[in-house]
């Protein structure tokens, strides 16, 4: 059998074959998958920021390939086990072909970032959806980004000459890299015309005009550095697409053009915000009415009124408004509850009642198997699902709790 170190990879110098043959030198399990290790193979494993190849082997589709560490060998993680010795491998190829676009795009990019901002990549990370590189710089203007994106774009359109290859030591001396990476062995260059020259391992396209478009989308700051999200030919086109199908649609909304979008968004906005303070105000009354209504309902019991309501549907902010609102008055207790898949127990006092509601809530709580907390003064809890039924009981229990120990308090005062 050939020796797992002497695998060829292939896709070092060619990233365009999508179907080989194949012989297997090695079968071995890794994470309870089978896996195979061929004399030769094409799939590129996932390394340098980029996600490996997938395809099918013999028919099995390969769910992943790896570096195995302790000899670099390639490894096919497979579906299902192969026992021939001879294989037939097909990549597939929209997902290669992607990640030759992406990552290609990149060193384009990054060099473009070093030329007009000086800015050195420091990462990189190609997913299934987002492709990032972060630059170290804290800051990054507009017209910065358009600069970079105008100049990694007439880098595609020169539809420059893409290079991969092992220089000799004496050639590599002569070239200057962007990044020179301390590896064991010969050192992969990808040279993109006269443009950019870097240390890599990946697969790319072999011309810059296959890229296609390249698109900065966003930025956000990273620690001390910014994370420029982008997309690159066809990820761009389908961003694009997605995009404009938004704003269309937002158009055909608003019965405007797409220009005028952006006008219509901010009018929207300006009356939602309108809308937005008289629906406070109006609920805001309408709490005061409540809170007045409770109150005057509510008996008075050993000196305390004490209002106990439970609800089924409810908003909790507006709960906890209303209990504020209770507590308000002089000598009242507010227990109150909301029953549903996430139910609430919500209790307030008044500052000249002498009870910690947060021990009285964790009490009640008990019984639901929820957990809660808060202040002498206001305390809630739950999350669990409880019917109306089981709240109303629980509110009587603590109702009943809190005139027990009140009536406890006062005989044992008089038996002093």
């Amino acid at each position: 059998m050939i020796s797992a170190k002497v695998t060829d990879r292939l896709y070092y110098s060619d990233s365009y074959t999508r179907q080989f043959t194949a012989r297997v030198v090695e079968r071995l399990t890794l994470g309870n998958c089978p896996a195979l290790i061929l004399d030769q193979t094409f799939f590129y494993p996932t390394s340098g920021g980029q996600p490996n190849d997938r395809g099918t082997i013999n028919g099995v589709r390969v769910e992943e390939v790896i570096v195995r560490k302790d000899d670099n060998a390639v490894a096919h993680v497979l579906a299902d086990p192969i026992l021939a010795d001879s294989v037939e491998a097909a990549l597939d190829w929209p997902r290669r072909f992607d990640h030759m676009q992406q990552h290609s795009g990149q060193h384009i990019l990054s060099q473009a970032f070093l030329r007009l901002t000086e800015a050195e990549t420091v990462s990189f990370h190609l997913g299934d959806e987002s492709v990032t590189i972060d630059v170290a710089a804290d800051k990054l203007s507009a017209a910065q980004l358009d600069s970079v994106e105008d100049l990694a774009n007439t880098v595609v359109t020169a539809d420059l000459p893409v290079r991969a290859w092992f220089p000799a030591l004496d050639e590599l001396a002569t070239l200057t890299l962007r990044k020179t990476p301390e590896v064991d062995g010969p050192l992969r260059v990808v040279a993109i015309g006269g443009f950019d020259f870097n240390a890599c391992g990946g697969t790319h396209v072999a011309r810059t005009g296959e890229i296609g478009l390249i698109k900065i989308l966003k930025i956000e700051r990273e620690k001390k550095n910014t994370r420029v999200e982008f997309r690159c030919g066809g990820r761009a086109l389908a961003d694009y697409r997605r995009r404009a199908a938004i704003v269309n649609q937002l158009a055909a909304d608003f019965t405007c053009g797409l220009a005028e979008v952006p006008e219509a968004v901010n009018k929207l906005r300006a009356e939602a915000g309108a809308w937005h303070k008289e629906l406070k105000a109006a609920k805001e009354t309408l709490l005061a009415h409540e809170a007045t209504e409770l109150l005057a309902s509510a008996p008075v019991l050993n000196g305390w009124r004490i209002i106990r309501q439970a609800w089924t549907d409810r908003d909790l902010n507006d709960l906890r408004a209303l209990a504020q609102r209770l507590a308000a008055a002089p000598g009242t207790v507010a227990l109150l509850g909301l029953a549903g898949d996430r139910a609430q127990l919500l209790f307030a006092r008044a500052a000249d009642v002498d009870r910690d509601m947060a021990v009285m809530v964790k009490a009640a709580l008990t019984a639901l198997g929820a957990r809660g907390g808060g202040t002498p003064q206001l305390a809630q809890g739950g999350g669990v699902r409880a019917e109306l039924e089981t709240i109303e009981k629980v509110l009587r229990q603590a109702e009943d709790n809190l005139i027990k120990t009140t009536n406890d308090r006062r005989k044992s005062y008089v038996c002093r």
